[in-house]
């Protein structure tokens, strides 16, 4: 069974409508998808709605933490969307994505980039803008060759000329909401260098105590040497240890299915959630 708990549509920033996710999905011989976009639940019933045979649906959600002033990234799964109090935390970081976003097109046209934020918005279909847009603006502006270059200093990456800063959850509160509504939390990419999400065992082990249910650690950011590491963390901690491609379609060269995760550990967060179940091709149409 090929299991790929982390990936992005339109709903935030991917480059597939939430529908051809779940169809590329299973044309790629993945089993179970998790749809997990950036600070938003607006791509599940879609997703859920064009399910195709033999393909099973975990909704998830992936948050926008701050880490001592780093940015750091949860994987929810699995979880009652309309729990209150992370319903309106999530309705805030969606506000405050737009705000940085202006902001930071502002400073990209002071840095004489020939970009708009009509051009920005246009790109982001769904209701959660980021980076990822920008750097297609960019792009498509011909300011940079390569989407990549836009997350370096010399733009906007988190110590860039362009960056702003953002509201952000902190990751222990992040982690009671998700449990507060149901579901459970994997720690996502936290050995990616290139992306700088990188952090500490006693992060881990901070998030751990806080209920943590898991580490994603076969990444494509990730080199061996830290997968090791971190697959000995988690069995130490006793957390899943999961597989994914992040991916967000063109720009991560459609590679869904890339890494997966273990049935195992799979089972092991479906069995600490209360607040959703997967969702196969007759329950599509079900509300969340």
């Amino acid at each position: 069974m090929r299991i790929d708990l982390h990936s992005h549509s339109t709903a935030s920033d991917g480059t597939r409508p939430p529908a051809e996710v779940v169809r590329r999905a299973r044309e790629r011989g993945v089993d179970v998808l998790a749809l997990t976009d950036h600070d938003t639940v607006a791509g599940w019933d879609e997703a859920a709605a064009a399910l195709p045979d033999g393909l099973t649906l975990v909704p998830g959600i992936e948050l926008s933490c701050d880490q001592d002033g780093r940015s750091l990234h949860l994987l929810g799964y699995l979880f009652d969307p309309g729990e209150p109090v992370l319903a309106a935390e999530l309705a805030r970081i969606r506000d405050d994505r737009v705000i940085r976003a202006q902001g930071m097109v502002d400073k990209l046209q002071g840095l004489g980039v020939d970009i708009t934020w009509g051009m920005v918005r246009a790109l982001a279909k769904g209701e959660a803008v980021g980076r990822p847009h920008i750097a297609r603006a960019m792009v498509d502006a011909g300011a940079i060759e390569d989407y990549e270059e836009a997350f370096t200093t010399e733009w906007i990456a988190q110590d860039g000329r362009a960056h702003v800063e953002r509201y952000a959850l902190d990751p222990v509160r992040a982690v009671g909401l998700v449990r507060a509504a149901g579901g459970v939390c994997v720690l996502a990419h936290p050995r990616a260098r290139r992306g700088g999400y990188v952090f500490s065992d006693a992060v881990i082990e901070r998030l751990a105590a806080a209920g943590l249910a898991g580490i994603e650690i076969d990444h494509p950011g990730h080199e061996p040497d830290d997968r090791a590491r971190l697959r000995d963390l988690a069995a130490a901690l006793g957390l899943a240890a999961t597989g994914s491609s992040d991916d967000h379609g063109a720009p991560t060269g459609d590679r869904l299915g890339a890494e997966t995760t273990d049935p195992e550990a799979f089972g092991q967060l479906v069995a600490g959630a209360s607040g959703g179940r997967p969702r196969v091709q007759d329950q599509g149409r079900e509300s969340r």
